[in-house]
């Protein structure tokens, strides 16, 4: 398991673009499961949609895409100083799809998976779960350099 504090060691996200709360499953160069717990809370509710409150799609790949980058930095193997020296791009997000609503109140469950790596770029499946039911998925490419 790894917590947000551990996480904020690795991603240089702060509130409130930390879109992952905790990781609970990790198996490095393979796959990651995480979560963020969604709630009226956050600011992008104000305008989207008052009285109808959905979380944007594209707050969904964001947060996808830091829990890839937490499965790539924990894959390489590198220590705490080396990665504070580095920051993920992502290249590419292909093949988005948005299946289910999410609202607050929902945990938002990525589940990550490595589909190749070379070097330094990562091409990554994501997929979000809500109570286990499919409500978006994206390809996800990367590249890890130095800051």
């Amino acid at each position: 398991m790894i917590d947000v504090v551990e996480i904020q060691k690795i991603l240089p996200h702060r509130f409130p673009f930390l879109l992952i709360d905790k990781v609970t499953d990790v198996v490095e160069g393979e796959r990651l499961t995480g979560y963020k717990n969604v709630t009226i809370g956050e600011h992008i509710f104000q305008g989207h949609f008052p009285g109808h409150p959905i979380y944007p799609g594209v707050m969904i790949l964001e947060g996808m895409a830091q829990a890839g980058g937490i499965l790539a930095f924990k894959s390489m193997g590198i220590g705490p100083d080396e990665i504070a020296n580095k920051v993920v791009y992502f290249m590419s997000i292909d093949k988005a799809k948005f299946r289910n609503p999410v609202r607050p109140g929902d945990r938002l469950e990525y589940r990550v998976h490595v589909l190749k790596h070379k070097g330094s770029i990562w091409v990554l499946q994501g997929e979000a779960y809500v109570d286990d039911v499919l409500v978006s998925e994206a390809e996800l490419k990367a590249m890890i350099v130095d800051k």
